[in-house]
């Protein structure tokens, strides 16, 4: 892949950004969603490169836009990429104006991504002090103790970031029963899993079932970051068994690898935020301008950049510019 995609792909997720913000606490989450996923095409359709979606908006027939296999990228060649897309992660978090709310994209060579099914997933991660120490297998307990012992903190000092739901509730009383702290989140574990990197979020391990495409998403930026993910489908019927042997997951215990998720040696991650959160601000309307942040990563270089944009909404108000 270029180094050159890693701003194209930034100007993408600062377009959606910008076009769900202005739903932010408007209790309205599937027009926040649209305004998302179509400001992410309408940029999308300049970028160079010849991508296929992955992961995207769902199958032909239930997305419009951002279709798993809609081809993307501006005529004229430019690498063969797979993509990863949530144009909002986090619509409930917007409709309710609530913290970490994200526009999302990764990339890698083509055929290096995971085709997650669209179910549950039981997920573990980590930054990169804690690599090669969790088990996702293991209990809670020996989990929580490797990640102390990996990261010279007492027990009681770990946060561990859940998803508040019902279907966690013996996980969380097994994560107090150790004496760790929990901070639980109504939404939004690809950002969860990203804030275990960076020690100034105050994150150490994420717990708990998700969705299994953004268990890719979050697999690739902590590709980027030196973290880790793993992963275990969670089939909630017959037909979803059936759809995991059909492509091709027939054991339905396996466990997910960082491998798995991302292949190669490289693959580009972007992220603005669209809400407020520990780790990146959300747009800010001024006027006839609007700032947003958004950081983007590559795992082959190593290298993350926090972008700090501002824009005039006069200038490109389809949040393209035109040539």
């Amino acid at each position: 892949m270029e180094r050159s995609l890693s701003m194209e792909l930034v100007r993408v997720t600062e377009a959606a950004a910008l076009a769900s913000a202005r739903w932010m606490g408007r209790g309205k989450k599937n027009e926040a969603d649209d305004a998302a996923t179509s400001a992410m095409r309408t940029v999308f359709d300049t970028v160079p490169m010849q991508g296929t979606v992955v992961i995207g908006e769902g199958e032909i027939d239930d997305a419009p836009m951002l279709y798993i296999g809609e081809e993307l990228g501006a005529d004229g060649g430019g690498p063969v990429v797979d993509v990863a897309v949530d144009p909002l992660e986090g619509t409930n978090i917007v409709a309710s104006g609530t913290w970490n709310a994200l526009s999302v994209l990764a990339i890698a060579d083509g055929g290096n991504l995971l085709h997650a099914p669209d179910m549950y997933m039981e997920k573990i991660a980590v930054g990169p002090e804690s690599v090669g120490k969790i088990d996702i297998n293991a209990s809670t307990k020996e989990n929580l103790e490797a990640v102390a012992k990996a990261k010279k903190k007492d027990l009681e000092d770990i946060v561990a970031i859940v998803l508040d739901r019902p279907r966690h509730k013996q996980l969380i009383e097994e994560i107090r029963a150790t004496g760790a702290r929990i901070k639980l989140i109504p939404d939004g574990d690809v950002a969860a899993a990203i804030n275990t990197a960076f020690d100034e979020t105050g994150v150490d391990i994420l717990f708990g079932i998700g969705g299994a495409p953004e268990g890719v998403l979050a697999a690739v930026a902590l590709k980027c970051l030196g973290g880790e993910i793993q992963g275990k489908l969670k089939p909630e019927n017959d037909d979803e068994v059936a759809r995991c042997k059909t492509m091709g997951i027939p054991d339905i215990e396996r466990v997910f690898l960082m491998e798995d998720f991302v292949t190669g040696d490289d693959a580009i991650f972007a992220a603005t935020g669209v809400t407020d959160g520990e780790l990146l601000k959300g747009v800010q309307f001024k006027g006839k301008n609007a700032t947003t942040q958004t950081v983007v990563m590559r795992a082959k270089s190593g290298t993350i950049r926090f972008v700090d944009g501002q824009h005039s909404l006069e200038k490109k108000p389809n949040l393209v510019v035109e040539n």
